[in-house]
């Protein structure tokens, strides 16, 4: 990796983890975008591979609530993966970056709804409906696109979580969604031994920035975090909207 690439890659993952650390997501959304620009998409998501698995892990067990959110939540995770590996090849397809563009709208869609009416609810008893669903349509959503919050985070954030069981239930999702398409990404040819220096590196910097965003959030009230959320979310939906634009 050139140094200049090398400048690029540190910066991303610094301001990935950050934003990560504090809202509970946008690391690989963030890096994706950004990467895109000194490489190719496929590249790319082989580079956050690593640092996204353990930032995920890492947000997955800080807290008491693992059991519980991983038996309320694996229908979601298992069609998660089925919807991943059935997308298989559609990140290198003519339409990925028309895709992109909708999942930004959306995203940014649902923010707004979310900053300026009460907070959607999903009742307990759709959930054994809604789970499948919102996992499969994720993994489809991830193979074709790298990005996995839409529909996982408005269903996590719509189905009654306090903010810790939130941040835990995301590094779940996010998780199981980082383990799915690395088999997507290694079969599309995406992954070489010589670039583990480079996932390790960027691994250093997107842990840095989340540990700086996780004091952050620590300090943050129930209402200050559900703002800093939906603004987050925000922003990113519009981020992939010029992405694709531009």
């Amino acid at each position: 990796m050139s140094d200049p690439t090398l400048i690029v890659v540190a910066a991303v993952f610094v301001l990935a983890g950050l934003v990560k650390g504090v809202i509970g997501l946008g690391l690989p959304t963030i890096s994706m975008g950004l990467l895109a620009v000194v490489m190719p998409p496929v590249q790319a998501a082989a580079l956050l591979l690593l640092p996204s698995i353990v930032t995920n892990v890492w947000q997955m067990i800080a807290g008491p609530a693992f059991g519980k959110v991983a038996r309320r939540l694996w229908p979601m995770m298992l069609a998660v993966c089925i919807g991943t590996w059935a997308g298989i090849g559609l990140m290198t397809g003519t339409s990925a970056p028309y895709g992109t563009a909708l999942l930004g709208a959306a995203l940014a869609l649902y923010a707004i709804t979310g900053l300026t009416s009460p907070r959607l609810l999903a009742p307990p008893r759709w959930e054994r409906v809604l789970a499948p669903l919102v996992g499969g349509v994720t993994g489809l959503i991830a193979a074709a696109t790298g990005v996995f919050v839409v529909p996982a985070v408005p269903y996590l954030q719509a189905i009654g979580l306090d903010k810790a069981e939130l941040v835990q239930a995301l590094g779940l999702s996010f998780t199981v969604s980082t383990v799915a398409l690395a088999l997507n990404v290694g079969l599309e040819g995406g992954l070489h031994v010589a670039m583990a220096g480079d996932s390790v590196m960027a691994l250093v910097f997107a842990c840095g920035g989340m540990w700086i965003g996780q004091s952050i959030r620590e300090r943050l009230s129930p209402t200050a975090f559900r703002m800093c959320f939906f603004a987050g979310l925000l922003m990113l939906g519009v981020y992939l909207v010029a992405r694709s634009a531009f």
